[in-house]
């Protein structure tokens, strides 16, 4: 079975992503069930170029998968929590992932793979213009 493609729609950004079942199938598998996901998406403070959204103490229930400090312009992670909150990470541009705890890792479980052209504008506009919508679902 083929995994869906994700579409991630803010403002008149749309993006299509790829799952990543191989490198955190349990993030994946756990993602799938919040869809259709929708949340607001905030400019990160200690990462870099990148955009978060803050879950606090929610809890995905899912265990470190593949997880990195340094992602990809469109290589989206999840941190399950621990030392920071929960959160889901973003990033549009160099991004090392931390908080004000100090560096952090997450599971790399989507990847952006159309309208990667898009992901600054849409970066840039969260850092200046705040909290953007965003959401994420089954592309169709």
């Amino acid at each position: 079975m083929t995994d869906p493609m994700i579409r991630i729609t803010s403002g008149d950004a749309t993006f299509l992503a790829r799952l990543e079942r191989d490198k955190a199938p349990r993030t994946v598998e756990a993602f799938l069930t919040l869809l259709p996901y929708e949340q607001r998406l905030i400019h990160v403070r200690w990462s870099g170029e990148s955009c978060w959204i803050p879950l606090g103490d929610f809890d995905l229930g899912v265990p470190f998968e593949d997880a990195t400090s340094h992602p990809a312009p469109g290589e989206v992670l999840w941190y399950p929590g621990g030392i920071s909150e929960c959160e889901l990470l973003f990033p549009y541009g160099a991004c090392c992932f931390a908080s004000k705890a100090g560096q952090l890792a997450g599971n790399h479980f989507l990847t952006i793979v159309d309208g990667n052209a898009d992901l600054r504008p849409l970066g840039v506009r969260t850092l200046q213009h705040g909290a953007q919508p965003i959401l994420f679902a089954i592309a169709g």
